[in-house]
């Protein structure tokens, strides 16, 4: 393992050669985000064709109910894993932290891959993938925060914003490829019953393999000078007693993460439900218009984050804030009643264009409100608790209330949330001008 650093150029000031380094650095550290939320996204992408083999019953709701709840028992793993990883980069290194987690990634995607049938092995089937999935949230915990921590150190002063974006780019490029892969399988290369009997394995093959590349190009990173110097001046720790003593930023990063990590979810992980079930788009046009939708956010997220370098932090979560307060139960609405692809499309698109104001920063303001020698734990463990609470429950609370008749209270359930985050967007400072970056202590 190397002992290079990436060390700050002044503002403005920045040599040819340091640009390189900070790009290598933070494309290896985004290629390793994207292979991590593709094995995540492969799950969903894929349970209509594997739940069966796990779950069986006659009841095709069932089975993909059954799916679901693991799919929300790996966001109650997400704390631990913020918690793990967090103090792993706290206390040895973010380089170590983001290989270790990746690593965990490749060891769930390939226990799903080769795990035997419920015909075959009966409830240990369940129950092993239910394991794998424990592994899979463990790491995705631990890799928000290792990686928003290193993306924010390694980018130059002013251009954080535009750097850091790229963790989101990377994220959504992860539900691109599972859905891409998704598509070659259907349309390309297997039958619908193949996939069913054995190809819903080859995506989670793909996965561990990437995660292998991923942890093998991690293992290489530059460690941050942050870290380093942080070091010189205090022995890092890691620990929570020492992260309790930033309370204000704390409860700032459950404020802030709050309403947008709801919207973040509902407009990804639901929206392909809503789009098939409320919508009644054909399971082509939905592809398509969630496809179409995700590579529009995709877009977004490096001009926003370019854009918070030039006039901060603060105006782009209070546009969020205050479009989606004003705009969530309009675009719903009509999202709902449109029978038109395109109108789908443009729909989502337009709820993007204000969730990208939350979606492109978030990372980089989290990172800027802790000293180096918390800043992981810092950003890492809270938004974590924050996303298994509003985040990863967010489909849950749309198919309760869509359960019983009463779809759109969910609308107004996801307003009230971003209504609550606009608030504390208003009243805390930017920390594009004033950022804990430099603080080692």
């Amino acid at each position: 393992m190397t002992d290079q650093i990436v060390k700050p150029a002044p503002a403005h000031h920045l040599e040819l050669g340091d640009v390189e380094r900070r790009i290598k650095a933070i494309f290896i550290g985004s290629v390793g985000n994207l292979v991590e939320w593709y094995d995540f996204y492969a799950y969903t992408a894929f349970a209509l064709y594997f739940a069966p083999a796990f779950f069986p019953n006659s009841d095709p709701v069932v089975q993909q109910l059954n799916a679901a709840v693991l799919f929300a028992a790996t966001f109650l793993m997400r704390p631990l894993g913020g918690w793990l990883f967090g103090f792993i980069a706290d206390k040895h290194g973010r380089r170590l932290s983001l290989t270790l987690s990746v690593v965990c990634m490749c060891f769930g995607s390939l226990i799903i891959a080769v795990t035997p049938t419920y015909a075959s092995i009966g409830i240990a089937a369940p129950a092993i993938l239910a394991l794998a999935r424990i592994i899979e949230g463990l790491s995705l915990g631990g890799e928000y925060g290792a990686s928003a921590t290193y993306l924010s150190e390694v980018a130059d002063a002013d251009n954080r914003g535009f750097y850091s974006s790229f963790q989101y780019v990377t994220l959504i490029g992860g539900q691109l490829t599972a859905i891409m892969v998704l598509l070659l399988l259907q349309k390309v290369f297997l039958t619908p019953e193949e996939l069913k009997d054995w190809g819903w394995r080859i995506p989670f093959v793909i996965g561990a393999l990437l995660a292998i590349v991923a942890a093998v190009m991690r293992r290489n990173l530059h460690e941050t000078e942050a870290f380093v110097e942080a070091k010189k001046v205090a022995k890092p720790t890691g620990s929570i007693r020492g992260l309790l003593n930033y309370p204000r930023e704390l409860l700032l990063v459950v404020g802030l993460t709050a309403g947008g990590t709801a919207a973040f979810y509902t407009f990804t992980t639901y929206m392909q439900t809503f789009v098939k079930l409320s919508v009644g788009l054909t399971e082509d046009q939905t592809t398509l218009v969630i496809f179409g939708s995700l590579i529009f956010a995709t877009i977004l997220q490096p001009l926003y984050g370019a854009l918070s370098d030039r006039i901060g932090r603060k105006p782009l979560l209070i546009f969020f804030g205050i479009a989606g307060t004003l705009s969530t139960v309009p675009i719903l609405t009509t999202l709902k009643d449109t029978k038109s692809p395109l109108m789908a499309f443009l729909l989502i698109c337009a709820a993007w264009i204000f969730v990208a104001g939350y979606t492109s920063i978030n990372a980089i303001v989290k990172a800027e409100l802790f000293p180096t020698k918390v800043r992981a734990l810092g950003v890492g463990l809270p938004y974590a608790i924050t996303v298994s609470l509003f985040g990863g429950t967010a489909p849950a609370v749309a198919l309760y209330f869509k359960s019983f008749g009463h779809e759109d209270w969910f609308y107004y359930y996801l307003s009230g949330m971003i209504f609550i985050s606009l608030i504390i967007y208003s009243t805390m400072r930017d920390t594009k001008h004033a950022s804990a970056m430099h603080r080692h202590e």
